[in-house]
């Protein structure tokens, strides 16, 4: 597997409307895990496709070297297939039953090949994704998103791939399927090429790929390391994009000194020369003798000039347009210890089964706390947040809602109206704020000039997130509990950190159900709850 290696060359990508995606980009990627990062739509998942071969170049090449295998964002499967089907060992393992009944057919033998061993096989591959109660003959309808992911995993981990492309594989996947899932890559020894917007996957990366129109570059070692490579880097930039506007203003100071020196010299001269009453065409020969000289000489200022400005557009190319939010939120404030949510004995029932454990359970809220909800897929943590929200009632129990405003933010972000602008939408949420304040708050949501004329329906997922964060955090009045569900999900990596920033700005409280542990550690939670089986307790450690 040492060999194993995805090679591009001068590769350029339209979609059928002439879009651009990529120009001329050329890599290697050999033997090794790397992950792939770059902002939504910057065209990863694209790439993954072209590489698979389900899209196919505009113009130059794309080769792998060994057996793919490929594990796309969305699984192209069916719910009528059985697990046996997913892993495609169905018609071996019905090969194999054949000829142990006693059919030495030459076609099972065929089929069989060198997979006789396909069973354990399977077994040992379903049990390292955490699917060991998962039968050969169960339907692909009963499983979990989560639990169809795994599968499809291990679908292609079964091929023995010398090349395996993922493309944001722990989506779905609960905290102890994400730690089943790392364990299994660390044992990948083929090319491995992932794009990931998980901080824990990628820091077990060997190298971090950084995807551009035209260029992809590497850096050696995990996740941290790369944001460390690129502080470095951005640091630099800063400081030769001030050195170069410091520059370029002593470059055109000295032009100005130069062109008022030669100014005075032309005029002291001029009225020498009429006063040293000398032959007329004598004058006009030392006249135009000292116009050429400053000419020369603005000129030679000029050039230099010119070449400062190259220096400084040089200089801020090199400059990431990071997009940070820089964020003041007092209205959010909610003193310490006020009641904000008293649920006890909250039970739910769906088609007459409780999602509860027979007491129910019991869900205090005191401001600001900030509460982690964690737990397995299917546990019942979205029917929570319903209940604490009031979007659902109880079918028993008793629920108290302080005076503050709550507040829930679903992961399909549909709290703004798309067909409105954003800042349409804004002056519908805090309708008694002026203009001028209004735009101002948008424009720190990075909501600037044209950016904020226009419809909702149109933002990238970043840029829906951006501002569905100030409609609500800058409402009349201001939320004292958020409600989050996966909302990192789908979220590429800077608008996870734009995320993070205004939370950290916010001061009410928050509950937010998430398995990206990185992120509740950068949002600063002080209490856990885990739910499962059932039971709502308390734990102050990461649930695993």
């Amino acid at each position: 597997m040492s060999d194993a290696a995805v090679v591009c060359s001068h590769l350029s990508f339209a979609w059928p409307d002439d879009t651009p995606v990529f120009h001329d980009l050329s890599f290697t990627v050999t033997s090794g895990r790397t992950g792939l990062v770059a902002p939504n739509g910057s065209g990863k998942s694209t790439l993954l496709k072209l590489i698979a071969g389900e899209l196919k170049a505009t113009a130059g090449s794309l080769s792998v070297s060994g057996t793919l295998g490929y594990l796309p964002q969305t699984l192209p499967l069916t719910g009528d297939l059985t697990v046996a089907e997913v892993l495609g060992v169905a018609e071996i393992i019905r090969a194999l039953d054949a000829v142990e009944s006693g059919d030495v057919s030459e076609e099972h033998f065929t089929t069989i090949g060198d997979d006789w061993d396909i069973e354990e096989r399977t077994r040992a591959q379903l049990d390292r994704l955490g699917l060991a109660d998962l039968t050969l003959d169960r339907g692909l309808d009963t499983l979990s998103g989560g639990q169809v992911v795994s599968l499809g995993l291990a679908a292609q981990l079964l091929r023995r791939p010398d090349v395996l492309l993922l493309d944001e594989p722990t989506n779905n996947l609960d905290l102890t399927a994400r730690h089943k899932l790392y364990d299994v890559l660390e044992d990948f020894t083929g090319c491995l090429l992932l794009v990931s917007h998980d901080r824990a996957l990628l820091d077990r990366m060997d190298r971090i790929a950084e995807l551009g129109a035209d260029e992809l570059r590497l850096y050696g070692g995990n996740f941290s390391e790369y944001q460390d490579a690129v502080r470095i880097e951005q640091e630099a930039a800063e400081k030769n994009v001030r050195n170069a506007e410091q520059e370029l203003k002593r470059e055109k100071r000295e032009m100005q000194q130069a062109r008022e020196r030669a100014e005075r010299r032309a005029s002291n001269a001029a009225r020498n020369l009429k006063n040293a009453g000398l032959p007329r065409i004598f004058a006009g020969n030392m006249k135009r003798g000292a116009q050429e000289s400053a000419g020369r000489a603005g000129q030679m200022h000029a050039s230099r000039v010119s070449e400062a400005k190259a220096r400084l557009d040089e200089a801020g190319r090199a400059l990431r347009d990071e997009q940070r939010l820089t964020l003041e939120l007092p209205d959010t404030k909610v003193p310490a210890g006020r009641n904000l949510f008293l649920g006890e004995g909250m039970q739910v029932r769906h088609a007459g089964r409780a999602v509860f454990a027979d007491a129910g359970v019991d869900l205090s809220v005191r401001g600001p706390e900030r509460i982690a909800l964690t737990g397995p897929n299917g546990a019942g943590k979205t029917t929570l947040l319903r209940l604490v929200t009031g979007e659902l009632a109880p079918d028993s129990g008793e629920i108290k809602r302080g005076d503050g405003r709550i507040v829930y933010l679903s992961q399909r972000l549909d709290l703004l109206d798309l067909d409105r602008t954003v800042a349409e939408n804004f002056a519908a949420f805090a309708p008694e704020r002026p203009e001028a304040e209004r735009m101002n708050l948008l424009a720190r949501f990075l909501f600037r000039g044209a950016r904020a004329h226009l419809p909702v329906g149109v933002l990238s997922g970043g840029e829906r997130l951006r501002a569905t964060l100030a409609c609500v955090l800058c409402a009349e009045p201001a939320p004292h509990l958020l409600l989050l569900d996966e909302p990192t999900n789908n979220l590429d990596l800077v608008s996870v950190a734009q995320l993070e920033s205004a939370l950290n700005s916010y001061q009410g409280a928050f509950m937010v159900v998430s398995h990206d542990e990185r992120f509740l550690a950068e949002i600063g939670v002080n209490r856990r709850l885990r739910l499962a089986d059932g039971t709502l307790t308390e734990t102050g450690a990461p649930a695993v």
